[in-house]
């Protein structure tokens, strides 16, 4: 019965979300409470029968469910726990369950908190409602999650050994938490357009904060997953799925800044709105890239030509029906109110053209040779060297101008001012640029010109900071993202700008010297895990002759997958990481061995991590603030 009743779950869910998105749409046409609080306990129910499917399939893997096509076809009765679990969002069909499972969490949390005012809240909920009906169509005619296999197979297939890792394991969830929680904001622009209300910024901007931080972590979680699993020692590839996950935090930073100037002032307002439509469709652009058979990584889920029309007609018909209501109510629209050229409005402006062009390349680069094939057969490959010439230099000038914001006012700014305050925060970016040159080889004034911005964008953080001194935690927020933006540009630059590295066969007894680490190859021996055997190598890393740690890289082959893949080992100092990667059996216990010395490259993740605290704390402000004017209401009323 296990495939049955989520069945039926994902039918009721269905059901509900039709029920959510008529209610809701005419709750706020005709102002009607009652049709108002059928929409909210909709989305309530809604989420209730979306999380029992999620568990029921669950449930399926845990206990190897054969019986349930998609447990036979992505687990085994020797996975480990965590493993089983993780298998269940391993696969397109599993993953779209639980992106439709993150749907009605924000659509529960939209009924919830009730924000913006009941018509606004209606109509977004009448939104939320069309969308997760359509992702619900989408599962149960071409995704079903349950689907029996009879006669039931003894064993199962097992899951794809590079998605066994616990980076993978939280890699698509928190990413689905940044791509969906942009369909909130985007419900709550459409909610905007059809009913009116200017207030729905600030209803709408803990959503996007939320989102933002899901995709951040995502990304980080994604890029450190490929860093140490796939044993090449890179951190970003620019692989169209990858690229899949950057379009939307691009956007979605941009719809952050220019919903923080339409609050704050009541500039951007059509900015604003185009920006929460623009955010969730470069989701759903993705979503299309990952599962549509057009891009082959080891990201992509599904290669089914059905589901990525599908997808095609629902971008179509959600990107095109907000294009339109923005096109229909766009002489309706109350513009945004006026600022001089010098104020915090410019400079918002400024970083939304900067975002807008770094996505616009990065679409270009994504879905140019994708075209190019459709249209001629031609296959060409967009690497490195295409975003090196196109994004960098506009993501630099967005890096320079960031610190300047903050230290204008709005609507009317002073400039000399602003540059004076600025002054030790340019001492530090200088000083940054000279000791590169300096005492760092190889040279490289490209090296010497990121330390510059990142000195500049961490200095600007700080002085920031002691400026606020005594203000709320949540008045940081900004300073820390910035700030961590720059420790992350510290460490992509070590990393690529100064990174060592070896590949070399060697035998028992050899000694090799990358960087400043010498290492012993002491030679290789056969273990065994829950579900797979390896060859392990035994490196030494040598003290003089002294050893002073061992290190054990391995290459892995998964018995039920017949696969093979590397586990790599990784000495970090939390400032450089020693990597090591073994590759294939050359005879005589001769093996072939990767070594890559890799500056700073902690510190690529470690600023993520700064980035989505200051995500957090601006979220937490929101939420103290949204708390108390609720409790000053409810206090009022009685």
């Amino acid at each position: 019965m296990t495939g049955e009743l989520g069945q039926i779950a994902v039918c009721f869910a269905l059901a509900l979300s039709l029920v959510m998105s008529g209610a809701g749409l005419w709750g706020a046409r005709a102002d009607q409470a009652a049709s108002r609080s059928i929409a909210n306990g909709a989305a309530m129910g809604m989420l209730v029968f979306t999380a029992l499917a999620f568990g029921v399939l669950t449930y399926a893997f845990i206990v190897s469910d054969f019986s349930v096509a998609l447990v036979s076809s992505h687990s085994h009765t020797t996975k480990p726990l965590i493993y089983k679990i993780s298998g269940v969002w391993g696969n397109h069909e599993g993953s779209m369950l639980l992106w439709v499972l993150v749907l009605a969490i924000y659509a529960a949390l939209v009924a919830a908190l009730q924000r913006g005012g009941d018509r606004l809240t209606s109509a977004a909920l009448g939104v939320q409602g069309l969308m997760a009906a359509a992702f619900f169509l989408f599962l149960l005619f071409t995704s079903n999650p349950f689907a029996r296999l009879d006669p039931m197979p003894f064993e199962g297939n097992g899951l794809t050994p590079l998605l066994q890792d616990i980076g993978l394991a939280l890699h698509p969830p928190m990413l689905y938490a940044g791509y969906v929680g942009l369909s909130a904001s985007f419900s709550y622009a459409a909610a905007a357009l059809m009913v009116g209300e200017e207030g729905w910024v600030r209803a709408a901007r803990p959503f996007m904060l939320m989102a933002w931080i899901a995709l951040t972590a995502g990304i980080a979680l994604g890029s450190w997953w490929a860093y140490y699993e796939l044993g090449w020692g890179g951190f970003w590839f620019w692989d169209p799925v990858e690229n899949a996950s950057l379009m939307p935090w691009l956007i979605a930073t941009a719809l952050l800044h220019s919903a923080l100037a339409t609050e704050r002032s009541g500039a951007f307002r059509t900015w604003t709105l185009l920006l929460a439509i623009g955010g969730f469709s470069m989701s759903l652009i993705g979503t299309f890239l990952v599962r549509s058979g057009l891009t082959s990584s080891v990201h992509a889920f599904a290669s089914d030509p059905t589901r990525g029309f599908f997808i095609m007609v629902l971008i179509a018909l959600a990107i095109g029906g907000a294009l339109a209501l923005f096109a229909w109510r766009a002489p309706t629209l109350k513009g945004g109110a006026a600022f001089e050229p010098v104020s915090r409005e410019t400079t918002l402006l400024l970083n939304n053209v900067f975002l807008i062009a770094s996505c616009a390349c990065v679409f270009v680069g994504t879905l140019y040779p994708l075209v190019l094939e459709a249209f001629n057969g031609t296959k060409i490959s967009v690497g490195p060297p295409y975003y090196m010439l196109t994004f960098s230099p506009i993501f630099f000038a967005l890096l320079l101008l960031v610190p300047l914001g903050p230290k204008l006012g709005w609507k009317r700014g002073d400039l000399k001012a602003a540059w004076r305050s600025l002054y030790p925060a340019l001492g530090l970016a200088a000083v940054a640029a000279i000791a590169v040159l300096a005492l760092i080889t190889p040279r490289g004034l490209t090296a010497a010109l990121a330390f510059a911005v990142a000195g500049w964008l961490i200095g600007a953080s700080i002085l920031d900071v002691r400026s606020r001194k005594g203000a709320r935690a949540s008045a940081f927020a900004a300073a820390l993202a910035h700030a961590g933006l720059g420790v992350t540009l510290l460490g992509v630059t070590g990393a690529t700008a100064w990174r060592s590295e070896a590949l070399t066969v060697m035998a028992p007894g050899e000694i090799i010297t990358v960087g400043p680490y010498r290492l012993r190859f002491d030679g290789v021996t056969e273990v065994k895990g829950p579900n797979y055997v390896a060859d392990q190598a035994r490196i030494a890393l040598m003290d003089g002759d002294r050893v002073k740690t061992m290190l054990r890289p391995e290459q892995r082959f998964y018995t039920a997958e017949g696969q093979s893949v590397a586990d790599t080992a990784i000495r970090t100092t939390g400032l450089r990481d020693l990597y090591l990667a073994l590759g294939d059996n050359r005879g005589n216990g001769r093996y072939a061995i990767r070594v890559y010395v890799s500056p700073l490259a902690p510190l690529i993740w470690l600023g993520a991590l700064v980035m989505a605290l200051g995500g957090m704390l601006s979220l937490w402000g929101r939420v103290r603030v949204g708390a108390r004017a609720s409790a000053s209401e409810t206090v009022a009323a009685e």
